[in-house]
């Protein structure tokens, strides 16, 4: 397990330099730079200091490595467009809220999800087997920015929840009415993948074999489904949990603009309007180490939730 993750890391590491040098060469290639566009109004003396001072005036392969220096040693950069304002002081400030809203979508995806696939797959071709599907069908078809409208139209300002904003610091559990309508615009469309693979796997673990042979020496339905189906047919579901993290965190960027949350996601929107290219760069290093992390958890997790998966290839 050890020499596993060890190996993993080192991939991990790979993967996070070649997201930071595309990242890098495309953000660079872009026509202009922020100095040019917030300092217009400046003399033109006065722009060369500040390009001088963020590395502007110096040649792209020269700025990489000085990019990459810092990254090592933790630094994510500055702000161009507001001076003394790090990614390190965005991620400590706008992450709380944004990891609040992901792991809710998150948990609610994935709960509902698998227990409306294990519905379905019991009951299968039933009205409830019908119900299930046509919720996953509207679930992958609407996307997430047209149903957080949807919602605002219809319940924003209903039932005492906000059609946009968000609580303040020290309102953790009372800010739960801020949270509700945004989680459901997130997590709707996991609730369908969830449901949609948590019932073709049932389904697939029913048939098999030793399912036959427990109902034949007279198991209980409950203690089948509990001890031989469920954790046999929760294994894809474990599979797909890291793309759905990504697919949130990545869907959280339109969401918190349309709640208007202070979170990652308006930063990063902020950041891409206004140029700042060390916003845009340290927020996407922060991203992918997040989606990386989470692949791994996912890794390990196979051989909690089944331990005849080995993750070294050993052989017994």
């Amino acid at each position: 397990m050890v020499k596993y993750i060890l190996k993993r890391i080192v991939y991990m590491i790979l993967t996070l330099w070649v997201v930071v040098t595309a990242t890098f060469f495309l953000m660079n290639s872009m026509p202009g730079d922020p100095i040019s566009t917030q300092a217009a109004k400046l003399p033109p003396e006065m722009r060369e200091i500040i390009k001088s001072k963020y590395n502007l005036d110096k040649p792209i392969s020269q700025r990489y490595v000085v990019y990459l220096k810092n990254l090592v040693k933790g630094d994510l950069g500055d702000s161009f467009v507001t001076p003394g304002f790090s990614v390190g002081d965005i991620i400590k400030d706008k992450f709380p809220n944004s990891a609040r809203l992901g792991m809710q979508a998150i948990l609610i995806g994935l709960v509902i999800g698998v227990i409306l696939g294990i519905i379905a797959a019991f009951r299968r071709n039933t009205n409830v087997d019908y119900v299930v599907m046509i919720l996953a069908i509207l679930g992958v078809s609407i996307p997430s920015f047209v149903l957080a409208a949807l919602l605002q139209k219809g319940l924003g300002g209903k039932l005492d929840l906000p059609i946009a904003g968000w609580y303040n610091k020290g309102e953790f559990l009372s800010g739960i009415r801020y949270t509700i309508l945004p989680t459901i615009a997130l997590c709707f469309s996991s609730i369908a993948t969830y449901a949609r693979y948590m019932r073709t796997s049932v389904l697939d673990v029913i048939g098999q074999d030793y399912i036959l042979t427990a109902e034949a020496k007279g198991v209980s339905k409950i203690a089948i489904a509990w001890k031989h189906v469920i954790r046999n047919a929760i294994i894809p579901i474990i599979t797909i949990l890291g793309p759905q993290i990504a697919a949130i965190l990545v869907g959280s960027l339109v969401i918190e603009r349309i709640f208007s949350i202070p979170g990652l996601g308006n930063s990063m929107i902020d950041a891409i309007v206004t140029n700042d290219y060390n916003i845009i760069m340290g927020l996407t290093v922060f991203y992918s180490s997040l989606y990386i992390i989470s692949l791994l958890i996912v890794d390990i997790m196979y051989s909690v939730v089944d331990p005849r998966i080995r993750l070294t290839g050993e052989k017994r």
